[in-house]
């Protein structure tokens, strides 16, 4: 487990909660847009746990709970007992996550140690690999949807919306393989400090692009932009 940095205070991060972040190291995907570079290569000192622990215990009167990001925290298996610790705070928890480790978050739920999962859907089963950076066994990604499709959490699909893995066709493709999700967030790209600097010189899609993709989806799920 690396905790390597902490947002002490977010009031859009966790819906209609105020939440501190936990940030963790490390990421299985290498997608080419990723604007969190340093957390992906691991380049960040960690932090103490107990020391972060504590910290979260002295604000509990301010905060109502911890989002837990990355990064990818779902590589570390002891994330449970991280979990298990902010829920004796207590404080409630949202993970985000590339649904990579399905078996983990499975587990988590099974447990009842989340509260809300926010799951990145990188782009269509056809451009997955592409999206992210390496090859997928695009099951894996099917199977963390179903997980929490049938969950009894709060849960949101997003998608940053990287003009080459997204399009009419991608967005439609998606739209069938989340189809009656409770609600999928459209997530403006931002080519600032990406992973492969050439990403840094795609424009986005303007916001009318966007709002078509939204009718696009209507059929399918409900879809806003973030």
């Amino acid at each position: 487990m690396k905790i390597v940095a902490v947002q002490k205070t977010s009031l859009i991060d966790y819906p209609d909660n105020i939440s501190s972040i936990l940030f963790l190291s490390g990421c299985n995907f290498r997608c080419p847009y990723c604007h969190n570079k340093d957390l992906v290569l691991d380049r960040l000192p960690k932090l103490d746990e107990k020391e972060v622990i504590k910290d979260l215990k002295s604000r509990k009167k301010y905060i109502d709970g911890v989002v837990i990001t990355g990064g990818e925290p779902t590589l570390y298996s002891d994330l449970i007992d991280l979990i298990r610790k902010i829920k004796e705070i207590p404080l409630l928890v949202k993970l985000d996550t590339n649904g990579g480790n399905p078996d983990l978050l499975e587990e988590l739920l099974s447990l009842k140690l989340l509260d809300y999962v926010s799951m990145d859907v990188k782009a269509d089963l056809e451009n997955y690999s592409k999206a992210i950076g390496v090859e997928i066994d695009t099951d894996i990604i099917k199977e963390s949807i179903y997980t929490l499709k049938n969950s009894t959490i709060d849960y949101e699909f997003r998608t940053t919306v990287v003009p080459p893995f997204y399009n009419d066709k991608i967005a439609r493709n998606i739209g069938e393989l989340i189809k009656g999700a409770k609600i999928y967030y459209l997530q403006q790209y931002v080519p600032k400090n990406t992973l492969d600097p050439e990403f840094e010189n795609i424009t986005p899609y303007p916001k009318k692009v966007l709002e078509r993709f939204v009718e696009i989806l209507k059929p399918y799920v409900k879809t806003r932009i973030r």
